[in-house]
């Protein structure tokens, strides 16, 4: 009773439920103002709490509630009418007593509520009773959906070497049941694998390492499998899983280590080249795994390096300076092996170096002779004659062996020099090939080549190692070429020119070399009466006019030679001529016309004019030369005129027609004598869909018909489980055995015609009748 009371005073709460709810006393009208009796029409729905439960597994329809309007006389007259979410489908309503059923089970997952509506009207009139007014009615959720995560695999990492409680990464499952209502979607984790290494915080699904001090180098990858179940982790709950894949990541923990102490090497080799290599062991990887390589200290210092290869991790020994077995065999160096990454959290596993010992033994090779010099410089003059001695080059043996006993006893090897003759192609010197003397074979010339670059070669009489050495020889100057003028000069001189005006200014070069500095003297062979010249003393001179007043009409040009002199021994001299053009000039004394420009314009053309027409006259000889190229070229005639001439034309067709092998439908060896099969052979084309042992043909008798035989056969292949369900030829060659006249055939007879007795014949019975007159008649004939 308490219960409806609090159940009606909530309902009441509701503004829409109150007043549907609250209904008159009968017979009782509250009064207007004006002390009128008002009457109003009575709303009096009966509502049930309207509550379903998902997944409902009981038979036939579930109930979900009962509508009843005071209305309803239950006479029926009133009919109920339900419209909104599934109205007719998912729900369905009693028009006549307002129970509404769900015609099937429901998923909370899928739809939480449905929002109906609900009126009463007359059956007879159509007059609506009850106003619609909308309900809700609610799924009540149960456990039927099991968590799940986002991933069925998980990757994660943690540093190795990590504390108790480290991270390492939070797994997270969602339940699609009710949270608000139950335990239904509360969630409690738990590791079902991977302990005792890792753990799981029930609640939020953070996995933490269990064991401190975890080493990669033991144990690198782990399989954690983590639960998550519902109902709080109660029995009867739902559950799943993940699987969490974690790598330890590698720290430097591991300090490099050398194999050995001591590593032995025996080598001989050139500077710069490898004598070997040294590696360390470290457990890490990545960059805590980098090292680096050093030479403490040794003999060995100042003569080997030592570089770190990178790639492979390991320290090459380089020579820096050439070994020489005779003055030093043995040599020794104290390496050193570092990580490059140093982590201090792990400074008290060190330390992160090693040492070794290297020993290197130098071994005695056959060497090549060597020069005393790493390349000679020779000078000789350009006008030394052929036959003139540039310069020796020497050789010795380093393998040369000295003792001591009682007195020096030297080993000499003798050599035999040559000069490559690829890097003197002009066979412009000669060495001698006992005592490596350099001398020219032909005149050289300084100006064209001031040095001569040359490779001797010496190699040993008694074998073919051999050495090279480059030779340079520079070519001294001779003062040998005359001073000529430093370019082409183009020198004007107008017509109205002054006397004593500068015209152009000259310089001279010489191609020898003087000790000192050039210092050319500049005159004019002859005096000249129009122009003069006048030597600036730094090896330029200016051009001056004698005169004035110049005519182009009386001389367009002149000529005036130009003594050029050096000052070195012996003094070289040479004359150049300078052309001095008449041109016409303004005022300002610019030149306008020269005397060839002046002809030009007397007979009516200009420059531009003349290129011109020059122009015109090559692009009409080009389009007459491509005319005639493109009228001379032939069209090719095809290799086949018409499509229609198929002459020489062979078409083969490579298909093979049947031949004997063709027997795969049919076994021929039913025309065989039916005494020699043993049994029924199947058709060997098509494998049947049910295989039956094979049974053997029952035998044929002696003396049997052949209308028998075949009857008996034909009974056989229809009775037969085993034959295929489709036509057949079946052949039955039964010749029949035991005749009474045997073998008709003459090939075995060894009588003649005339002496055979065909009496017999008559006594064979009437099938033989007519083959007896024939035969005995004849015979009668004979004898007559």
């Amino acid at each position: 009773m308490i219960t409806n009371l609090f159940t009606l005073l909530l309902l009441l709460s509701i503004p829409e439920w109150s007043s549907t709810l609250i209904r008159p006393v009968p017979g009782i009208s509250p009064p207007d103002k004006d002390g009128r009796t008002l009457h109003r029409t009575k709303r009096g729905w009966m509502w049930n709490s309207f509550f379903l439960l998902e997944e409902w597994t009981g038979s036939g329809k579930q109930y979900v509630g009962k509508l009843h309007s005071d209305m309803d006389t239950e006479d029926g007259s009133v009919k109920y009418v339900l419209t909104g979410d599934g109205a007719g489908t998912i729900f369905e309503i009693d028009e006549n007593s307002g129970d509404i059923h769900a015609t099937r089970r429901l998923d909370r997952e899928e739809k939480a509520s449905y929002t109906l509506s609900a009126k009463a009207i007359n059956k007879t009139s159509g007059q609506v009773l009850e106003r619609a007014s909308d309900f809700i009615i609610k799924i009540h959720d149960i456990n039927d959906n099991e968590p799940k995560f986002s991933k069925d695999t998980y990757l994660a990492s943690v540093p190795e070497m990590s504390n108790v409680g480290a991270f390492v990464m939070k797994v997270l499952a969602t339940d699609a049941d009710d949270e608000s209502y139950g335990n239904s979607a509360r969630l409690v984790y738990s590791i079902l694998q991977g302990q005792p290494y890792f753990s799981v915080e029930p609640d939020t699904g953070v996995i933490r390492t269990a064991l401190p001090n975890m080493i990669r180098e033991n144990r690198e990858h782990y399989q954690v499998v983590i639960q998550a179940k519902d109902m709080a982790g109660q029995m009867g709950g739902l559950s799943g899983t993940a699987t969490v894949n974690i790598t330890l990541l590698d720290v430097n923990n591991s300090p490099p280590r050398f194999n050995f102490s001591k590593y032995p090497y025996l080598h001989s080799a050139e500077v710069g080249s490898s004598v070997g290599s040294i590696k360390a062991n470290d457990a890490d990887t990545g960059e805590n795994a980098e090292m680096w390589y050093s030479i403490l200290d040794g003999d060995g210092q100042d003569v080997f390096s030592i570089v770190t290869d990178a790639a492979r991790q390991e320290g090459v020994i380089i020579v820096k300076k050439p070994l020489d077995y005779e003055s030093k065999r043995i040599y020794s160096l104290n390496v050193q092996v570092t990580n490059t990454h140093l982590d201090r959290r792990f400074s008290h596993l060190g330390p992160f170096s090693d040492t070794a010992t290297v020993k290197i033994t130098v071994k005695d090779v056959d060497e090549p002779p060597v020069f005393g010099r790493s390349h000679y410089i020779f000078e000789v003059d350009e006008d030394a004659p052929p036959g003139k001695s540039v310069g020796t080059v020497s050789a010795r043996d380093p393998d040369q062996i000295i003792t001591t006993c009682l007195a020096f006893i030297t080993t000499i090897l003798l050599y035999r020099y040559t000069i490559d003759r690829h890097t003197d192609l002009e066979r412009l010197f000669n060495i001698d090939s006992n005592n490596g003397t350099i001398s020219i074979l032909q005149t050289l010339d300084r100006e064209t080549s001031k040095w001569h670059n040359i490779s001797v070669l010496a190699t040993e009489i008694s074998g073919s190692l051999q050495t090279r050495v480059p030779v340079f020889i520079k070519v001294r100057d001779v003062n040998d070429n005359a001073p000529e003028f430093a370019m082409y000069y183009e020198t004007f001189v107008c017509e109205n020119v002054k006397a004593g005006q500068l015209i152009q200014t000259i310089s001279a070069v010489d191609t020898d070399e003087p000790l000192v500095a050039h210092k050319f003297v500049f005159s004019l062979s002859t005096v000249n009466p129009n122009f003069t010249i006048f030597d600036n003393e730094d090896n330029t001179a200016r051009i001056l006019t004698r005169r004035g007043g110049f005519s182009r009409q009386e001389m367009s040009s002149y000529l005036l030679p130009v003594v050029i002199s050096d000052n070195d021994y012996p003094i070289q001299s040479s004359t150049s001529t300078l052309t001095v053009r008449v041109c016409a000039c303004d005022s300002r004394g610019k030149v306008q016309t020269c005397s060839t420009e002046a002809l030009l314009l007397s007979a009516g053309l200009s420059t531009g004019a003349l290129v011109a027409i020059l122009l015109c006259i090559i692009i009409l000889l080009m389009i007459v030369v491509l005319f005639a190229a493109l009228r001379r070229q032939k069209k090719k005639e095809p290799l086949i005129i018409s499509k229609e001439d198929v002459r020489d034309n062979v078409v083969s067709y490579n298909d093979e027609g049947g031949g004997e092998e063709d027997t795969q439908a049919f076994d021929i060896g039913t025309l065989r004598n039916p005494e020699v099969i043993d049994t029924n052979k199947m058709r060997r084309d098509i494998i049947p869909e049910m295989l039956f042992p094979f049974r053997r043909v029952s035998p044929i008798k002696d003396n049997t018909d052949v209308r028998d035989f075949i009857n008996s056969r034909l009974q056989e292949n229809d009775s037969d489980p085993t034959a295929p369900p489709y036509d057949s030829l079946a052949t039955y060659a039964y010749e029949g055995n035991g005749s009474l006249a045997e073998s008709l055939s003459s090939l075995e007879s060894t009588a003649t015609e005339g002496d055979q007795d065909f009496d017999y014949l008559s006594h064979w019975g009437p099938p033989f009748k007519k083959l007896a007159d024939m035969y005995i008649g004849k015979e009668t004939h004979r004898e007559t």
